[in-house]
């Protein structure tokens, strides 16, 4: 593959690479129109001028084994992040709880690179978790937040198959998704504010997960 030149257009400052140089690849993961006219897309170098197809069969081959929740019930413009994130992370798939209607605007497109699910009430969830797993027998509903009684992310080992779930932004997990959580975490914090963005909270969740189960690294003992 030829190296690939970063374009950036005044116009709208994308950031992207120009037409394919030189004969086009024989591989029917490219796209003709992106061979043709650039590929201006959010997506890593290995992914340049592919279908949106083949990258999600690609991810598929390697996505991780947590999923990720998001409750929905006033259209909050932070699930958009915390969906990103999620791509960012390759999770399994994400899922939405509540209204199907989501704020996709924070997502940059990259909800297109995933597997979503709906749940219109919080039971959806919970029985579609119990029969979720690799071994058919489910997997542990993971909430994140800064509650009284919840229990820190830094001493926390979250389990390899796991539903990370966020509320939304303000409330937080609501009563009926902290019932069902089988734990509830929260991230230590040393300033004078109550809370993070939920999309950053995602993220510190999600990175902890990778360092957990990824890298290998051993849970911090307080």
């Amino acid at each position: 593959m030829p190296a690939i030149v970063v374009v950036v257009t005044d116009e709208d400052n994308r950031v992207g690479v120009g037409p394919w140089p030189g004969p086009w690849p024989d591989d029917e993961r490219y796209d003709p129109d992106l061979l043709r006219n650039g590929d201006s897309r959010n997506v890593v170098d290995r992914y340049r001028y592919w279908r949106l197809g083949a990258i999600v069969a690609d991810l598929d081959t390697h996505r991780h084994d947590f999923h990720v929740a998001v409750e929905n019930w006033g259209h909050d413009f932070n699930i958009g992040s915390v969906i990103r994130t999620a791509n960012a992370f390759n999770a399994k798939a994400f899922h939405i709880v509540g209204k199907r209607r989501w704020n996709r605007r924070g997502a940059m497109v990259t909800d297109r690179y995933q597997h979503e699910h709906h749940h219109p009430e919080v039971a959806d969830l919970v029985a579609w978790a119990a029969a979720a797993g690799g071994d058919g027998r489910g997997i542990p509903l993971i909430g994140i937040d800064n509650l009284p009684g919840s229990v820190p992310l830094e001493t926390f080992d979250l389990p390899r198959e796991c539903v990370l779930v966020f509320g939304q932004e303000g409330p937080g997990l609501s009563p009926a998704m902290r019932e069902v959580c089988v734990a509830v975490l929260d991230i230590a914090q040393f300033g004078s504010t109550r809370s993070i963005n939920a999309g950053a909270a995602a993220a510190v969740a999600m990175h902890a997960w990778v360092r957990r189960h990824v890298f290998n690294q051993p849970v911090c003992e307080t």
